[in-house]
């Protein structure tokens, strides 16, 4: 990113397509109306006018440019695996930075919530991921097992499991939420059968 372009335009790097568009309006006006000054002021208008064009052309095309290669499969690649890695700002910035949100970009978005334990937001997610692709199963998977983990959790009034893989192709989320359930009731189990026992023996 050349900073250089910025600072002609007058702009912060962080500017909108928007704010950077007017800038380079303004500006342009003002250089076209300072041409046509005498001596040296109406050169340096001139010379400015140029550098102004060819400043926000940099600009624009360099940020289509990121545009593209934040936006394709590639891009959820790297969510993948920046959620994989336990980077979840670096997941939700280029998570941000897509222009089209697909059912895969709200699938991915409600991982990067439920591993910050927003469980809440990431059910939405994962609902508004269903309704742009019901019959996508991996979606309706990692949706069973969180609302089965919030049931859960309203039931016992504990955390639920948080096991991701954004690496596996199984649902990234609650793996091993019915394991636990099943040592859980197996504990029970062998509770119950010890009293029961005891019992007899009397």
């Amino acid at each position: 990113m050349n900073q250089e372009n910025y600072t002609i335009l007058g702009v912060e790097e962080t500017a909108t397509d928007d704010e950077i568009k007017a800038a380079y309006e303004s500006l342009k006006a003002k250089y076209n109306e300072e041409k046509w000054q005498d001596g040296e002021a109406g050169n340096q208008a001139a010379r400015m006018l140029g550098k102004l064009d060819a400043a926000y052309q940099e600009i624009m095309e360099e940020r289509a440019e990121q545009a593209k290669s934040t936006s394709g499969p590639g891009a959820f690649e790297e969510v993948s695996n920046a959620i994989k890695s336990g980077d979840y700002a670096r997941a939700q910035s280029i998570l941000d930075n897509f222009n089209e949100r697909s059912a895969e970009w709200h699938y991915l978005q409600s991982v990067v919530f439920y591993k910050k334990n927003w469980i809440n937001e990431s059910k939405k997610q994962l609902e508004i991921a269903i309704q742009m692709d019901g019959e996508n199963t991996k979606y309706r998977d990692a949706y069973e097992k969180l609302k089965a983990q919030s049931d859960y959790k309203k039931e016992t009034g504990g955390a639920p499991n948080v096991h991701a893989d954004p690496a596996s192709g199984d649902a990234q989320m609650g793996g091993n939420w019915c394991s636990s359930c099943a040592s859980m009731c197996y504990t029970y189990l062998c509770i119950n059968c010890l009293c029961n026992l005891c019992c007899s023996c009397r």
